[in-house]
């Protein structure tokens, strides 16, 4: 029995926590006799540790230890390669962590840092990516595990054959998670068992993680992320801060708190790669898609491979008979790119829909107009019917409230004084994903309700939309409802990252309020409690594998300074079908949210690196750009109301990262339209456009 929470617009049940500033995070747990961990990094890109000298570091007041692959505790061999921290003197990349040191402060420890003396013995470096690199290779496959090259039809007669052809190269910079909370840990040991409050966007893997790499069984750790402070992908698994505290804990037998600082997240604790896409478009005079190819390049570490997957998502967004995408990596002396925002999908939907527009512009047809053309009734790469396919509704719905119809085409054609005015679209599909979770749910003789998982509420909103979920499921009030999240000894769950968390989670309170319920049916004394349990392994695993994709539709209207260059976004507004939205508030929130960091991406973020000395040279907020309050004057939000009954029992795609993917590309689009000049390689700098045809 419904009682219609979910699809309410519930505030956050945590809200006043954290405006009142007593939800407390990794490191802000009270814990006695706690001491004070401050990370070293390594000052050059590759080489090896010679020397040591922590003399006067520790006769610094206040300083305990400082910890180093000379008298670190010892890890088990496996586990994530560049996790294996402070166990040997090789340098893989600038920043790598080398040591440790713990004091009673956190002034002290920084102090202590500051005088450890470390010597090199150094090596030629190489870090820049490069379409002629001769390191350049094919992976085994690309993150998670899509091939690394398709093809259908052949492409290179198609793409000879067609009378209108697009070939263009894109170019995006390395970008920066940069959570407000950063990567911190709090570790202590007790009787041979670990506690660790930890940011993280799943305490399970952390907790699997640590076991692994000290040796030990998953039951003596437990892993607490109550509160977490953001993660974009950064915290999808255990990263340096909880393992360097940990080690750190261990040796000084001590709990310590280790949070890394800004400038410490530009590298170690992984980044999107940069890439270099090249994109070849052929079609008919109407615009109808004949051949596409999208060959990607991104880079990797020399520790460990992380292939981003940039070209899949050409592999299923629009129809032609003949496709080819390719992935190849170059091995660098850098950190080990990882996961941000719609990782692979982001990069290349900005490829693609970039080249989309162009090849509306070369054969005269509305960029609107040419994606509903060549919209896919199949998915071209399994060749199965999609589940559900909206796109062309989110790009029809979002014409009609962008008012799309009344655009004039023609390039530099609408001037306000000295501002160009331009409009851009872009297309974006997600995939619509689901882990195996499991929940507990208890009745209490007080007629109240408690649910526990493990799920983790990355700033997302996912414990108020579970609590709405398991209010529907029982059949009850919300406010009968407790929920419990973010604890590795509640029922172990998937992780928040993919846009599977709802969809993940969601399915297992389902299952155990169902459970639960068949129990109260049979017949439960008042007076007692009574539990039920459900495990989604069998039942996500059992799933046919069928093309589930969230999409939707991004707008654009800019206005560039004829005279300067600047930018600025006048408006942007996304139309959704991600299935059902559990909670209108929250879900709006990511939606928003993910269309600003397109913004950011399209017009301000660069990671900016030194090829002398193998770093980023811009690695803090000061430098490092992002978008901020000023720059955005309006963004808007709107769904489908989309039904799936193939997806999961709750109905849910994900709406985490949807709202990023197409947004660079939109106002890309929206620049050209503006000004008449193409900008191929983020972000669209004003100095990119200054001195260009019509600029001055």
């Amino acid at each position: 029995m419904s009682t219609g929470a979910v699809g309410r617009a519930y505030p956050r049940l945590e809200g006043p926590e954290k405006v009142t500033g007593t939800a407390r995070y990794a490191v802000e747990y009270p814990v006695d006799g706690v001491t004070y961990g401050w990370a070293v990094p390594s000052a050059v890109v590759r080489g090896r540790i010679t020397r040591i000298d922590s003399t006067e570091a520790m006769a610094s007041p206040g300083v305990l230890a400082v910890v180093h692959h000379g008298n670190a505790p010892r890890l088990a061999a496996g586990g994530p390669p560049e996790l294996w921290l402070l166990q040997e003197p090789a340098v893989h990349y600038r920043g790598q962590f080398v040591a440790v040191v713990v004091a009673t402060s956190l002034e002290a420890a920084r102090e202590g840092a500051r005088l450890v003396r470390i010597d090199y013995d150094t090596g030629p470096h190489s870090t820049v990516l490069t379409t002629d690199h001769p390191g350049r290779y094919r992976p085994e496959h690309v993150n998670p595990s899509y091939p690394t090259d398709t093809a259908e039809g052949d492409f290179d007669a198609g793409y000879a054959a067609a009378p209108v052809r697009v070939d263009a190269t894109y170019r995006t910079p390395a970008y920066h998670n940069n959570p407000m909370e950063p990567h911190a840990t709090t570790a202590q040991w007790r009787d041979g068992r670990l506690l660790v409050h930890d940011s993280t966007q799943g305490a399970s893997p952390v907790r699997a993680t640590l076991a692994e790499l000290f040796a030990l069984p998953p039951e003596a750790i437990r892993v607490i992320a109550e509160h977490v402070g953001g993660g974009f992908g950064s915290k999808g698994y255990a990263k340096a801060s909880v393992v360097l505290a940990a080690l750190a804990a261990r040796h000084v037998d001590r709990p310590v708190r280790l949070a890394l600082t800004r400038q410490q997240l530009f590298g170690p604790v992984g980044y999107r790669t940069p890439t270099i896409q090249r994109v070849r478009l052929a079609a008919d005079t109407d615009g109808r898609l004949t051949a596409i190819c999208h060959d990607a390049i991104s880079q990797t570490s020399t520790i460990r491979e992380f292939a981003e997957q940039t070209a899949v998502y050409t592999r299923s967004m629009y129809a032609a008979p003949h496709r080819r995408t390719t992935h190849r990596l170059v091995r660098l002396d850098v950190p080990t790119p990882f996961w941000m925002r719609a990782p692979g999908e982001c990069p290349g939907a900005y490829a693609l829909e970039s080249a989309m527009d162009e090849l509306a512009t070369a054969v005269g047809v509305d960029p609107v107009e040419l994606r509903v053309r060549n919209d896919a009734r199949v998915d071209p790469d399994q060749e199965r019917q999609f589940t559900s396919r909206n796109l062309v509704a989110c790009l029809r719905e979002g014409a009609r409230r962008f008012d799309w119809a009344g655009r004039d085409p023609t390039p530099r054609a609408r001037r306000d004084g000295r501002w160009l005015i331009g409009t851009g679209v872009a297309g974006s599909s997600y995939p619509a994903r689901a882990r195996a979770s499991s929940a507990t749910a208890t009745a209490r003789p007080d007629g109240g309700f408690l649910v526990r998982i493990n799920a983790t509420d990355i700033g997302t909103g996912a414990r108020t939309a579970l609590w709405q979920v398991a209010a529907d499921a029982l059949g009850v009030p919300p406010e009968r409802v407790e929920i419990h999240i973010g604890d590795s000894d509640l029922p172990a769950a998937a992780l928040a990252g993919g846009s599977t968390g709802t969809a993940s989670w969601s399915w297992a309170v389902i299952r155990a309020c169902q459970a639960l319920g068949g129990k109260l049916r049979a017949g439960v004394p008042p007076d007692r409690e009574v539990s039920a349990s459900a495990d989604t392994t069998d039942e996500v695993g059992e799933q046919p594998v069928l093309p589930r994709y969230a999409y939707g539709a991004q707008f654009a209207e800019v206005r560039v300074d004829a005279d300067t260059g600047e930018v600025r976004l006048n408006r942007m507004l996304g139309v959704f079908a991600a299935g059902r939205v559990v909670n209108p508030t929250t879900a709006r929130s990511q939606l928003v949210g993910g269309m600003t960091m397109g913004l950011s991406m399209a017009l301000h973020e660069e990671g900016l690196l030194d090829e002398r000395y193998g770093d980023w040279v811009n690695h803090d907020l000061a430098t490092y750009h992002i978008t901020g309050c000023a720059d955005v004057e309006s963004i808007e939000a709107y769904w489908l109301d989309e039904r799936d009954d193939e997806l999961n029992p709750a109905g849910v795609k994900g709406l985490g990262e949807i709202g990023i993917v197409g947004a660079a590309a939109a106002v890309a689009n929206a620049v050209h339209h503006a000004t008449g000049v193409r900008i191929r390689d983020l972000p669209i700098r004003l100095d990119k456009l200054i001195g260009a045809s019509g600029l001055a």
